[in-house]
Protein backbone atom coordinates (compact mmCIF):
# COMPACT_ATOMS: atom_id res chain seq x y z
CA UNK A 1 0.00 0.00 0.00
CA UNK A 2 1.35 3.33 -1.00
CA UNK A 3 1.75 5.75 1.96
CA UNK A 4 -0.96 8.85 1.84
CA UNK A 5 0.35 12.14 2.32
CA UNK A 6 -1.28 13.96 5.18
CA UNK A 7 0.52 17.06 4.91
CA UNK A 8 -1.27 17.70 1.68
CA UNK A 9 -1.91 21.67 1.55
CA UNK A 10 -4.77 23.08 -1.03
CA UNK A 11 -2.84 26.24 -2.47
CA UNK A 12 -6.27 27.49 -2.96
CA UNK A 13 -6.84 27.53 0.44
CA UNK A 14 -3.80 29.28 0.94
CA UNK A 15 -4.62 31.72 -1.26
CA UNK A 16 -8.07 32.61 -0.05
CA UNK A 17 -6.33 32.66 3.74
CA UNK A 18 -3.78 35.22 2.76
CA UNK A 19 -4.50 38.67 3.58
CA UNK A 20 -7.71 38.14 5.29
CA UNK A 21 -6.75 39.89 8.62
CA UNK A 22 -5.76 42.94 6.58
CA UNK A 23 -8.82 43.00 4.23
CA UNK A 24 -11.02 42.37 7.49
CA UNK A 25 -9.26 45.38 8.96
CA UNK A 26 -9.71 47.61 6.08
CA UNK A 27 -13.14 46.54 5.56
CA UNK A 28 -13.36 47.57 9.57
CA UNK A 29 -12.78 50.57 9.01
CA UNK A 30 -15.06 51.80 6.28
CA UNK A 31 -17.75 50.13 8.54
CA UNK A 32 -16.69 52.32 11.41
CA UNK A 33 -16.45 55.46 8.78
CA UNK A 34 -19.79 55.06 7.40
CA UNK A 35 -21.35 54.47 11.11
CA UNK A 36 -19.83 57.51 12.15
CA UNK A 37 -21.33 59.31 8.76
CA UNK A 38 -24.48 58.47 9.13
CA UNK A 39 -24.75 59.13 13.22
CA UNK A 40 -23.63 62.75 11.79
CA UNK A 41 -25.77 63.03 9.06
CA UNK A 42 -28.75 61.67 10.99
CA UNK A 43 -27.99 64.56 14.12
CA UNK A 44 -27.66 67.20 11.57
CA UNK A 45 -31.00 66.67 10.00
CA UNK A 46 -33.05 66.02 13.34
CA UNK A 47 -31.54 69.55 14.71
CA UNK A 48 -31.84 71.65 11.28
CA UNK A 49 -35.43 70.60 10.31
CA UNK A 50 -36.55 70.72 14.07
CA UNK A 51 -36.89 73.75 15.33
CA UNK A 52 -37.39 72.93 18.81
CA UNK A 53 -34.12 70.98 18.97
CA UNK A 54 -32.21 73.57 17.32
CA UNK A 55 -34.06 76.13 20.26
CA UNK A 56 -31.08 73.92 22.29
CA UNK A 57 -28.58 75.12 19.91
CA UNK A 58 -29.78 78.98 19.46
CA UNK A 59 -30.76 81.21 22.16
CA UNK A 60 -32.40 84.86 21.94
CA UNK A 61 -31.13 87.82 23.42
CA UNK A 62 -34.43 89.08 25.37
CA UNK A 63 -33.02 92.62 25.94
CA UNK A 64 -31.99 92.60 21.87
CA UNK A 65 -33.59 90.19 20.25
CA UNK A 66 -31.03 89.10 18.42
CA UNK A 67 -30.02 85.22 18.26
CA UNK A 68 -27.27 83.77 19.39
CA UNK A 69 -25.63 80.37 20.03
CA UNK A 70 -27.00 78.89 23.64
CA UNK A 71 -24.31 76.73 25.96
CA UNK A 72 -24.92 73.69 24.26
CA UNK A 73 -24.73 75.14 21.11
CA UNK A 74 -20.71 75.89 22.31
CA UNK A 75 -20.63 72.70 23.42
CA UNK A 76 -21.36 71.13 20.12
CA UNK A 77 -19.10 73.52 18.24
CA UNK A 78 -16.01 73.23 20.04
CA UNK A 79 -16.21 69.60 21.80
CA UNK A 80 -15.39 67.65 19.00
CA UNK A 81 -11.87 69.32 18.47
CA UNK A 82 -11.55 68.00 22.10
CA UNK A 83 -12.66 64.64 21.58
CA UNK A 84 -10.53 64.07 18.75
CA UNK A 85 -7.16 65.29 20.90
CA UNK A 86 -8.38 62.57 23.93
CA UNK A 87 -8.76 59.93 21.28
CA UNK A 88 -5.13 60.48 20.03
CA UNK A 89 -3.46 61.15 23.45
CA UNK A 90 -5.36 58.40 25.15
CA UNK A 91 -5.64 56.10 22.76
CA UNK A 92 -2.86 53.67 24.61
CA UNK A 93 -4.59 54.10 28.24
CA UNK A 94 -7.88 54.01 26.60
CA UNK A 95 -10.12 50.81 26.73
CA UNK A 96 -11.98 49.99 23.25
CA UNK A 97 -15.05 50.46 24.83
CA UNK A 98 -14.00 53.85 26.22
CA UNK A 99 -12.58 54.89 22.70
CA UNK A 100 -15.57 53.82 21.08
CA UNK A 101 -17.81 55.55 23.44
CA UNK A 102 -15.99 58.26 22.45
CA UNK A 103 -15.95 57.94 18.97
CA UNK A 104 -19.67 57.78 18.89
CA UNK A 105 -19.74 60.76 20.67
CA UNK A 106 -17.35 63.06 18.51
CA UNK A 107 -19.90 61.69 15.61
CA UNK A 108 -22.65 62.40 17.40
CA UNK A 109 -21.63 66.47 18.34
CA UNK A 110 -20.22 67.32 15.07
CA UNK A 111 -23.74 66.18 13.37
CA UNK A 112 -25.40 68.47 15.67
CA UNK A 113 -22.58 71.13 15.10
CA UNK A 114 -23.20 70.54 11.34
CA UNK A 115 -26.62 71.40 11.72
CA UNK A 116 -26.03 75.50 11.47
CA UNK A 117 -25.37 74.39 7.52
CA UNK A 118 -29.27 73.38 7.04
CA UNK A 119 -29.29 77.01 8.18
CA UNK A 120 -26.93 78.87 5.96
CA UNK A 121 -26.94 76.84 2.83
CA UNK A 122 -30.39 75.49 0.63
CA UNK A 123 -31.04 71.24 0.98
CA UNK A 124 -30.45 71.43 -2.74
CA UNK A 125 -26.68 72.47 -2.74
CA UNK A 126 -25.64 70.60 0.78
CA UNK A 127 -26.79 67.30 -1.09
CA UNK A 128 -25.12 67.90 -4.58
CA UNK A 129 -21.88 69.17 -2.03
CA UNK A 130 -22.04 65.56 -0.26
CA UNK A 131 -22.44 63.82 -3.64
CA UNK A 132 -19.75 65.35 -5.08
CA UNK A 133 -17.52 65.05 -2.16
CA UNK A 134 -18.54 60.79 -1.88
CA UNK A 135 -17.30 60.81 -5.34
CA UNK A 136 -13.76 62.42 -4.81
CA UNK A 137 -12.98 60.09 -1.63
CA UNK A 138 -14.18 57.14 -3.63
CA UNK A 139 -11.76 58.65 -6.07
CA UNK A 140 -8.66 59.01 -4.06
CA UNK A 141 -9.54 56.12 -1.80
CA UNK A 142 -9.29 53.78 -4.95
CA UNK A 143 -6.21 55.57 -5.71
CA UNK A 144 -4.64 55.51 -2.94
CA UNK A 145 -5.70 51.31 -2.27
CA UNK A 146 -4.11 50.52 -5.52
CA UNK A 147 -1.12 52.64 -6.41
CA UNK A 148 2.29 51.60 -6.27
CA UNK A 149 3.77 54.85 -5.41
CA UNK A 150 5.07 55.28 -1.61
CA UNK A 151 2.59 58.30 -0.46
CA UNK A 152 4.40 58.20 2.91
CA UNK A 153 7.10 61.12 2.07
CA UNK A 154 3.89 63.48 1.16
CA UNK A 155 2.60 63.25 4.78
CA UNK A 156 4.76 65.93 6.47
CA UNK A 157 3.59 68.32 3.94
CA UNK A 158 0.07 67.14 4.12
CA UNK A 159 0.27 67.73 7.72
CA UNK A 160 1.97 71.42 7.69
CA UNK A 161 -0.54 72.17 5.07
CA UNK A 162 -3.55 70.82 7.69
CA UNK A 163 -1.95 73.13 10.65
CA UNK A 164 -1.47 75.88 7.94
CA UNK A 165 -5.66 75.57 6.97
CA UNK A 166 -6.05 75.25 11.03
CA UNK A 167 -4.01 78.95 11.68
CA UNK A 168 -5.75 80.57 8.95
CA UNK A 169 -9.34 79.70 9.97
CA UNK A 170 -8.54 81.27 13.25
CA UNK A 171 -7.02 84.21 11.52
CA UNK A 172 -10.35 84.49 9.49
CA UNK A 173 -12.32 84.18 12.63
CA UNK A 174 -11.33 87.93 13.13
CA UNK A 175 -10.40 89.60 9.57
CA UNK A 176 -13.76 87.76 8.02
CA UNK A 177 -12.64 88.02 4.88
CA UNK A 178 -14.80 86.34 2.22
CA UNK A 179 -11.91 86.07 -0.30
CA UNK A 180 -9.39 85.00 2.00
CA UNK A 181 -12.12 82.42 2.82
CA UNK A 182 -12.44 81.08 -0.58
CA UNK A 183 -8.79 80.85 -1.47
CA UNK A 184 -8.55 78.69 1.95
CA UNK A 185 -11.54 76.00 0.28
CA UNK A 186 -9.44 75.67 -2.72
CA UNK A 187 -6.82 74.77 -0.47
CA UNK A 188 -8.71 72.96 1.61
CA UNK A 189 -10.18 70.64 -1.19
CA UNK A 190 -6.55 69.79 -2.50
CA UNK A 191 -5.19 68.98 1.02
CA UNK A 192 -7.79 66.37 2.07
CA UNK A 193 -8.18 64.76 -1.54
CA UNK A 194 -4.63 64.22 -1.01
CA UNK A 195 -4.75 63.76 2.28
CA UNK A 196 -7.50 60.80 1.65
CA UNK A 197 -5.41 58.94 -0.53
CA UNK A 198 -2.20 58.97 2.00
CA UNK A 199 -4.20 58.13 4.67
CA UNK A 200 -5.83 55.00 2.60
CA UNK A 201 -2.23 53.81 1.64
CA UNK A 202 -1.28 53.94 5.37
CA UNK A 203 -4.65 52.28 6.34
CA UNK A 204 -3.72 49.34 4.09
CA UNK A 205 -0.16 49.05 5.48
CA UNK A 206 -1.20 49.09 9.26
CA UNK A 207 -3.53 45.69 8.24
CA UNK A 208 -0.47 44.03 6.37
CA UNK A 209 1.99 45.25 9.43
CA UNK A 210 -1.02 43.21 11.60
CA UNK A 211 -0.98 39.77 9.55
CA UNK A 212 2.93 39.88 9.40
CA UNK A 213 2.64 39.85 13.31
CA UNK A 214 0.05 37.45 13.98
CA UNK A 215 -2.43 39.70 15.15
CA UNK A 216 -6.61 39.10 14.90
CA UNK A 217 -9.17 41.73 14.38
CA UNK A 218 -10.45 40.30 17.35
CA UNK A 219 -7.28 42.00 19.39
CA UNK A 220 -8.11 44.99 21.30
CA UNK A 221 -4.99 46.89 19.82
CA UNK A 222 -6.50 45.78 16.10
CA UNK A 223 -10.20 47.62 17.03
CA UNK A 224 -8.90 50.63 18.30
CA UNK A 225 -6.62 51.08 15.47
CA UNK A 226 -9.79 50.81 13.01
CA UNK A 227 -11.12 53.59 15.04
CA UNK A 228 -8.59 55.45 14.62
CA UNK A 229 -7.83 55.13 11.09
CA UNK A 230 -11.85 55.33 10.53
CA UNK A 231 -11.79 59.26 12.35
CA UNK A 232 -8.79 59.98 9.84
CA UNK A 233 -11.16 58.93 7.26
CA UNK A 234 -14.09 60.34 8.70
CA UNK A 235 -12.60 63.74 9.09
CA UNK A 236 -10.62 63.77 5.30
CA UNK A 237 -14.89 63.34 3.59
CA UNK A 238 -16.30 66.33 6.23
CA UNK A 239 -13.41 68.59 5.14
CA UNK A 240 -13.55 67.67 1.78
CA UNK A 241 -17.21 67.91 2.14
CA UNK A 242 -17.28 71.39 3.78
CA UNK A 243 -14.87 72.98 1.51
CA UNK A 244 -16.68 72.65 -1.53
CA UNK A 245 -19.90 73.35 0.08
CA UNK A 246 -17.89 76.55 1.13
CA UNK A 247 -17.73 77.08 -2.93
CA UNK A 248 -20.14 76.09 -4.65
CA UNK A 249 -22.87 76.07 -2.03
CA UNK A 250 -26.29 78.11 -2.73
CA UNK A 251 -26.57 80.07 0.51
CA UNK A 252 -30.56 80.84 1.70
Amino acid sequence: MEQQNFNYQDNNVFIQEEGVVAKKFFANVFLWMFIALSISTFAAYSFGANESLMGYLISINPSTGKAGMSIFGYIAMFSPLALVLIMGAGFQRLSYSALLIVFVLFSLLLGISLSFILLSYTSSSVVTCFAAAAGIFGIMAFLGYTTEVDLSKFGPILLVGVAGLFIAGIINMFIQSEQFSLMMAFIGIAVFTALTAYDVQKIKRIGLGLEENGAQMGDTDSKKLAIMAALSLYLDFVNIFLYLLRIFGDRK
